[in-house]
């Protein structure tokens, strides 16, 4: 059974445990050590910020041209951000533009690949409004607020303002019905997915600004938003700051898949809950609580939504995407991850042939999909943290 699309304001009846969003499945011991783990990917990003912050023009373009798809009378804007070492822009990716346009968005395509093939290059102004070349620095929210400038002049403050990038594969389901039930929503901000880690807060692969207060205030949060090399400082300063930054300024904040729904749709299914009781020593009991004691639970030591719940996701909520980092490097070191082909359906929006084709020029590359500072010895640190109970 495929569950309604409908949207959770954000938090709504979560729990907070703000120390133990950070401590998730470890010890406290293991908590410090992975905040001195953080606090080594902090350093080692100081002296790119440093650089960057004493540059003439940090923010400056390697190239801008305009899209065939140009509308100057454009209310409705996609920020989309992409990268790949190799400067290759797949047919998955187009695809994911073409679906943005077709639901009525004026693109704005943003790469941070240091060399692009100029046949791709001329391939993606047939889709977009916008395409321009940048520096790899500050992530996707380091490209979306140096474009905020340029959207302002092009089209002064839209009435939508979508943010997307390129980390998810997909969509494997219509992704219509996804923009429009977030646009029934009204006006505000959101999101597909809602994180507790951290504390509650959309996450940013996909967010929908509605309404020109809501735009607004957006684009002044990226605006106003320091930006860094480091990718924990942007998740924290950026992602997980914005949805709170957005509910004190009184905006709707809502999320179309949201945890608490989540979690409850896997504690339904037996195979999911026996997949996480397996998992973690601290969720071998769930089948032995009430349901709310074992939501409780998932909501004390909350799990990434987009990693531990992605087979609910798709198979339960019809989830459009499944992310590129949980087939590339399984963080978490979950099982089945080799099976994931089996949640795309026959005649998906992105044939499977297609998003082969898009890992492999991934696979191609020499650094990583976001190249940051010892990710490769941070991502190796998060598996010993996580490491799964013995079966």
């Amino acid at each position: 059974m495929t569950e309604a699309l409908r949207l959770t304001a954000l938090g709504d009846g979560v729990r907070r445990h703000t120390l133990r969003h950070y401590a998730r499945f470890g010890t406290w011991r293991r908590s410090v050590y992975l905040a001195l783990v953080a606090a080594r990917e902090v350093l080692t990003a100081l002296p790119h910020d440093l650089a960057h912050a004493v540059r003439r023009n940090p923010a400056g373009r390697l190239r801008m041209e305009p899209g065939v798809q140009r509308d100057p009378g454009a209310v409705r804007i996609a920020l989309y951000v992409h990268y790949s070492a190799n400067g290759r822009i797949s047919d998955m990716v187009r695809n994911q533009l073409a679906f943005l346009g077709q639901s009525g968005f004026s693109i704005v395509f943003i790469s941070m690949a240091d060399r692009i093939p100029e046949a791709d290059w001329q391939a993606v102004r047939q889709v977009a409004a916008l395409v321009v070349q940048r520096p790899n620095f500050g992530r996707d929210f380091g490209a979306w607020r140096d474009l905020v400038p340029e959207v302002r002049r092009r089209w002064a403050v839209p009435q939508e303002l979508l943010l997307a990038n390129d980390s998810v594969l997909g969509p494997i389901y219509p992704l219509a019905p996804v923009i429009d039930a977030m646009q029934a929503g009204g006006d505000g901000l959101f999101g597909l997915t809602e994180s507790l880690q951290g504390g509650a807060h959309l996450q940013s692969y996909m967010l929908l600004a509605r309404g020109l207060p809501a735009v607004e205030d957006l684009m002044r949060f990226l605006q106003t938003l320091r930006v860094s090399h480091s990718k924990w400082l942007l998740v924290r300063m950026g992602e997980v700051r914005l949805s709170r930054w957005m509910r004190r300024r009184g905006h709707h904040v809502a999320a179309l898949f949201g945890y608490d729904r989540l979690v409850r749709a896997t504690i339904a299914d037996p195979h999911e809950l026996k997949r996480l009781q397996r998992l973690y020593k601290r969720l071998r009991n769930l089948d032995q609580v009430s349901t709310e004691a074992a939501v409780a639970a998932l909501h004390r030591w909350p799990l990434n939504p987009t990693h531990h719940l992605w087979r609910v996701l798709t198979a339960r909520f019809d989830y459009p995407f499944v992310k590129t980092e949980l087939i590339r490097r399984n963080p978490a070191r979950l099982p089945e991850i080799a099976q994931w082909h089996t949640v795309v359906p026959p005649g998906s929006p992105s044939p499977l042939a297609m998003i082969r084709a898009h890992l492999a020029t991934l696979d191609a590359d020499v650094d990583e999909t976001r190249p940051a500072p010892i990710r490769n010895s941070t991502v190796r640190t998060l598996r010993l943290w996580r490491r799964p109970a013995d079966h």
